[in-house]
């Protein structure tokens, strides 16, 4: 399969082309500085400099190609405007740039903070309305619409992932938002997915027939706690955080579609298998 990976150096996506150069597939990578890329190239990846925003000089490379995964997006530290720019305007402009080259399947990544306060009876489903309350979240929903337009207006190829919050394969993740998390409340439960799944997630998108116009939430089988994540990396919940309103449901997904449409099985079905497996 030939697929062409954007955001190949982030955090999703250098651990998705690692693993899709091992499955041999061939992957072009699209780079904002090749200076941070030579060792995709090592691995064997074809790997291309240039903006999102600019495909006229790199549009013709996707020619032939069977599979766009879009995962390059801006997260957090930049003004309202970039994050535009790059989550929606970019999103739309690679969406042209697949109609023009005849590619079959575009895969978009978003994320499950897209339910924003979530329903308050039962996990958030595709289908749910959308309220998203922080600007990152905001961008993807943004992004998501305008792709379904092109899905059903000229047919784009799109299949939609909604990832829970990604860990795994030694990324800082985790630790890096641990801060954050002592102003929750330790009993909030929300899901998690391993980047193994991510990844299988992703491949699965990108072959299955027959799925375009389709949104799946990504997660395993297990959400933990706030409580739990803090123990296991032994640090302290504070006990005013005891005192935080929360919704059991805001950040807890089914996945039931992605598992009866791409029969999509977790490698690592809990944040604890993965611990126990020392694939933290």
């Amino acid at each position: 399969m030939n697929v062409f990976v954007t955001g190949a150096t982030g955090k999703v996506g250098s651990r998705f082309v690692r693993r899709l150069l091992q499955q041999g597939h061939h992957v072009k990578c699209l780079v904002r500085d090749i200076a941070n890329a030579h060792w995709l190239q090592q691995l064997g990846a074809e790997v291309l400099e240039g903006d999102l925003l600019q495909t006229g000089s790199w549009g013709n490379t996707l020619q032939g190609t069977d599979a766009v995964v879009h995962l390059a997006a801006q997260f957090r530290g930049v003004d309202e405007n970039t994050a535009r720019r790059s989550n929606i305007d970019a999103s739309i402009e690679l969406a042209h740039a697949a109609l023009r080259a005849d590619v079959p399947r575009f895969i978009f990544t978003s994320t499950s903070l897209v339910y924003g306060a979530g329903n308050h009876s039962r996990p958030n489903h595709e289908d749910d309305l959308l309220r998203p309350t922080m600007p990152y979240p905001q961008t993807k929903v943004a992004a998501e619409e305008a792709l379904l337009q092109l899905y059903r207006g000229q047919g784009l190829g799109l299949r939609i992932v909604r990832l829970g919050f990604v860990y795994g394969d030694s990324d800082p993740h985790i630790t890096e938002f641990l801060p954050m998390m002592k102003n929750w409340n330790p009993a909030q439960r929300f899901h998690m997915v391993h980047h193994a799944d991510v990844s299988q997630a992703l491949h699965l998108a990108a072959t299955v027939q027959g799925v375009d116009g389709r949104i799946y939430n990504v997660a395993d089988d297990a959400p933990i706690s706030v409580r739990e994540l803090f123990q296991f990396h032994n640090s302290e919940v504070p006990q005013e955080s005891n005192q935080q309103e929360f919704n059991p449901w805001q950040m807890v997904v089914d996945t039931t579609r992605i598992r009866e449409e791409l029969n999509y099985r977790p490698i690592f079905p809990s944040f604890l298998s993965a611990k126990y497996a020392g694939a933290l």
